[in-house]
């Protein structure tokens, strides 16, 4: 077991170096190995559990996230339309042809974050217009999206925005896309049948963005990253425990996860938001669908020391 332990402490120490922007110093690892049991048995050892499933975490550094913005706009956005004008012009590589159509397009796109502006998909658009180069009168608010005239008759803003552009930095449950949908999509496609309205996302489970296609009006719903089944911790198909060590019981490691998670925000998302089972953290925020031993840290509850900490939403 103490073998198991040092190396899992190797790797993990290999991460914090190389990947997780030295969020993980040795101190903050032993601080959050306190808030587990140890034992003898190594198939019984909170700690050991704990350490296993930490050697997994993926962390998405500033660095990272600035190459995905990068990825968003050059794979899901210009891309796209470079190809769909090259098509009308009898598949033209003439550039002279093809950028004043897509500088055409693309002032004719509003970029919008999803979430009030104090969240991570507005934060994200400050970013996103820096490595981009793009200018920015092309960002809107959700609020400015629409205006009220006579006697309170709802319209499009400015009429000559064909292409909104909705972008987040996770999608979980797809709640939040499909809301979005409801609130402002929905208003833009029965004032604008043709505009092309896009929901654009770093991260995403499959089961979020398979919701938010099949369940909104959003003309197109696509992932940088997508994260399928297997990146739930304890389902059937999960990664983590394909080439488990002996020592690593997944049955111990669910009900530990379980146990604290049930302590520490209840049942119903013990093992994360919408039980998710994720083990994901990102530069600016860990989302709530990460198992919450991870993350939990608020105010005024269970004494928790978290070791990626999650930035709560804030209830008045």
């Amino acid at each position: 077991m103490e073998s198991l332990k040092q190396s899992l402490i190797a790797k993990i120490k290999t991460l914090n170096e190389t990947v997780w922007e030295r969020r993980a110093t040795e101190p903050a690892i032993e601080d959050w190995l306190n808030n587990f049991a140890r034992s003898s048995s190594a198939s019984h050892d909170e700690q050991l559990h704990a350490l296993f499933l930490l050697s997994n975490f993926m962390y998405f550094g500033s660095r990272q996230i600035r190459e995905l913005l990068k990825a968003v706009y050059r794979d899901l956005y210009r891309y796209p339309i470079i190809q769909s004008v090259r098509r009308a012009n009898g598949d033209t590589l003439d550039s002279f042809v093809i950028d004043p159509e897509f500088r055409a397009q693309r002032n004719a796109t509003r970029f919008i974050g999803v979430g009030n502006p104090s969240e991570s998909g507005c934060h994200l658009l400050y970013y996103f217009r820096q490595e981009n180069g793009l200018p920015k009168d092309l960002f809107i608010h959700t609020h400015q999206v629409f205006t009220r005239v006579g006697g309170g008759t709802l319209q499009l803003r400015d009429s000559n925005v064909t292409r909104y552009v909705f972008l987040d930095d996770f999608c979980g449950s797809g709640k939040q896309g499909a809301e979005y949908s409801r609130d402002l999509v929905e208003d833009i496609k029965r004032l604008n049948p043709h505009a092309f309205v896009a929901y654009y996302v770093l991260f995403a489970t499959t089961q979020g963005i398979n919701r938010i296609r099949s369940n909104t009006l959003f003309d197109e719903a696509k992932a940088i990253y997508e994260l399928d089944s297997s990146f739930k911790c304890f389902s059937s198909e999960s990664r983590y425990f394909r080439t488990k060590e002996s020592e690593v019981d997944l049955g111990f490691c669910e009900q530990m996860c379980r146990q604290h998670g049930e302590t520490l925000v209840g049942g119903t998302h013990a093992l994360g938001f919408d039980d998710s089972q994720l083990l994901i953290g990102f530069h600016h925020n860990t989302p709530d669908n990460t198992l919450p031993i991870i993350w939990f840290d608020e105010p005024g509850k269970v004494s928790w020391i978290p070791i990626f900490r999650r930035y709560p939403k804030l209830e008045w």
